[in-house]
């Protein structure tokens, strides 16, 4: 389902995709010592006290020459390797949108597309990640034209860190679930806020057998999905629809999970989306959301670098979901407090170059418990999960 580039546009995109490693490998790093040099200095000698969280060091590093000069590059590489890919998108967008009827009208997996189906606002409001027409756009009958966008994006965004696929999320948490839960065999999976199907793919090929289901609210991303999916041999099936309220039956599912989906919702849409899920499992089934680790779990210094998207990448719950107690949060739509915690699960392309070396156990956590690294796409080479148990029906008699 990708566009094909011709030799301009991939070069392009090459140097879209190299601005953002610059950006994170050389640029980043060199906002260590100007904090410490001169904007802590700086910021105690007006305020007669020293920085003590994110906000005051944002207010001492907005006005630093170097920090705005990084922040400024960050934005603009992210803004060039969007129109990198759209010139790919809108010269093959007839093409691509007849190659999606014909992969889709070709598989057995279900699509459905509600009629008048409306996205949240919180959604529609702004292009997220800056990107032209956000997930929910349509400028063509059947459209995929985001979907598109957003698939071969994606990896210039991620520096191609997430795998030729973009799914390294996905493998990532199956990889986990084989180690730590290896007699868990689901019958049925969900995938909430799907996109294009990325992190959704890696569950039907570890669990070939399961029925899985990949939920999003922008309407030509699942039509890509499905496409995408049956261009790669894989039955999948796909749906618009809100993670806060879906239409499946209760005790559906016996794993529900997401890829960074809760920072792109909002402050009254996160705890709807945790009692959906919640609602839809099966007694004994799990809830994993993989997303952001939340700020408590990092210093302050940390925490601003990584709060950059909430101001200049269009995600404005980026930050404020990292502050909410998501523990108290699946313990009040009902999971009990003690089958709830937080893990990381390696990433699973880095596990893979452990292997070279001779893959372990201990390898893989030796991965999983590094420091945060400037030039690094996930903190510490994992991402950070919130695993949640459904009580089964023993427990709940008792």
């Amino acid at each position: 389902m990708l566009p094909t580039a011709t030799a301009d546009e991939a070069a392009r995109q090459e140097f879209a995709k190299s601005l953002k490693g610059f950006v994170q490998s050389t640029l980043l790093p060199g906002l260590t010592p100007v904090y410490n040099t001169r904007v802590s200095a700086a910021f105690e000698k007006e305020h007669d006290r020293k920085p003590q969280n994110r906000r005051d060091i944002r207010n001492g590093m907005v006005k630093d020459a170097y920090f705005q000069h990084y922040a400024a590059t960050n934005r603009i590489a992210q803004e060039l390797l969007w129109e990198s890919v759209n010139v790919s998108v809108d010269r093959q967008l007839p093409e691509l949108i007849e190659r999606a009827r014909e992969l889709s009208a070709g598989t057995k997996a279900e699509l459905r597309i509600p009629e008048g189906f409306v996205p949240p606002r919180y959604v529609t409001a702004f292009d997220i990640h800056c990107m032209p027409g956000g997930y929910c756009s349509e400028v063509a009958k059947d459209d995929v034209s985001v979907g598109a966008l957003y698939d071969r994006g994606v990896f210039l965004y991620a520096m191609g860190y997430t795998g030729p696929d973009n799914d390294d999320m996905g493998r990532s948490v199956c990889n986990y679930l084989r180690r730590h839960a290896p007699d868990f065999k689901p019958r049925r999976i969900l995938d909430m806020g799907c996109t294009v199907g990325h992190s959704t793919l890696p569950y039907k090929e570890y669990f070939p057998e399961a029925e899985v289901w990949g939920i999003d609210v922008g309407v030509p991303c699942v039509r890509y999905a499905h496409a995408r999916a049956a261009g790669m041999g894989l039955e999948v099936n796909f749906a618009a629809m809100n993670a806060e309220e879906t239409t499946f039956e209760d005790g559906y599912f016996d794993l529900v999970v997401s890829h960074i989906l809760l920072h792109e919702t909002s402050g009254k849409a996160m705890p709807r989306v945790f009692a959906e899920a919640h609602r839809v499992l099966a007694p004994g089934g799990m809830m994993i959301h993989a997303d952001l680790p939340p700020f408590d779990l990092m210093d302050p210094f940390t925490q601003f670098i990584l709060d950059n998207e909430t101001w200049y990448n269009n995600e404005p719950f980026w930050g404020a979901m990292r502050d909410m107690d998501q523990i108290a949060l699946a313990e009040k739509v009902g999971f009990d407090r003690a089958a709830v915690k937080f893990d990381t699960a390696p990433m699973a392309v880095m596990e893979f170059a452990a292997q070279a070396d001779g893959y372990s156990q201990q390898a893989a956590e030796d991965v999983a418990e590094r420091e945060f690294t400037a030039g690094e796409f996930a903190p510490g080479g994992g991402w950070e999960v919130l695993i949640a148990h459904k009580a089964d029906a023993a427990a709940l008699a008792a």
